[in-house]
Formats: structure tokens, sequence, C-alpha cells
């Protein structure tokens, strides 16, 4: 399973702290992230973390090719919604692209928790992602 680790600055240091929570379910998953959520999560866990570039500098497109390739399964986006931010027009494009292709998507710390436990008891079958999909 693949899942992306995504925050905003405000939000860096509670993906880390779920990160370190939850890190014997994580370590079992292939994570990827952006440039310094990845940097932080792997300095606080050791979990080994693809690092993408940082959000603004394109990372966040990175992590939305892959769910356009069927290569993601499971995005955690940590969002700051009471900070403005430059690459605002990125963020909903990720958004939209999980959307599209059925991929769950948390952008809170408790529906980030609900779907890491559900991960954890088997409770989620990510795949295949619907009867409108040819995969």
């Amino acid at each position: 399973m693949n899942v992306a680790l995504i925050a905003h600055d405000n939000k860096k240091d509670d993906i880390v702290n779920l990160a370190i929570a939850y890190q014997n379910i994580l370590k079992n998953v292939n994570l990827f992230a952006t440039g310094t959520t990845g940097r932080r999560i792997h300095e606080a866990t050791g979990l080994p973390v693809h690092r993408f570039q940082s959000g603004p500098y394109g990372g966040d497109q990175q992590i939305g090719a892959m769910i356009a390739n069927d290569e993601m399964d499971l995005v955690i986006f940590l969002r700051d919604p009471l900070t403005a931010q430059p690459h605002d027009p990125d963020i909903t494009a990720l958004l939209r692209i999980c959307d599209v292709h059925n991929v769950p998507v948390a952008t809170n710390l408790a529906t980030a928790e609900a779907l890491v436990r559900a991960m954890e008891q088997g409770l989620v079958d990510f795949k295949p992602r619907g009867p409108e999909t040819d995969r």
C-alpha cells in the first residue's frame, strides 16, 4: 500500500506526532511525502519515506501524478485552514484528483487517525476503487 503524507507548516508537528503514534502500522506501507514533512517524519521515526519536492515547488503535483497513475492508495494531507497558501490551486487540484480517482483523503487529524486505524484493522480495502474504473 502506498500512503502520501503532507502537512502545511502549522500542521507539521501534528503529522509527525501521528507518524510516531502509528509507527507500527506505517512501517508496513510505502510512505511518500513532500519535502520537509518527509524529512521530519523520517527523523522522528526512522521510517523510510520517499520525499518529493516541497508542496509549493511541485510536490503536491508529483503526488497527484501518482494518484492519476493508480499508484497511490491513501492521502493524509493535514491542511491549515486558517492560513492562506500561495499554492492553493495545487492543493485544490490534489484534492480533486483524489476525488476523481476515488482515493481516500484525510485533511484533518481526526479523519487521518480513523483511516490509519481502519488500515490497521483491515477494515478498508482500498482496491478496486469502484465500478466506474477499469482497474
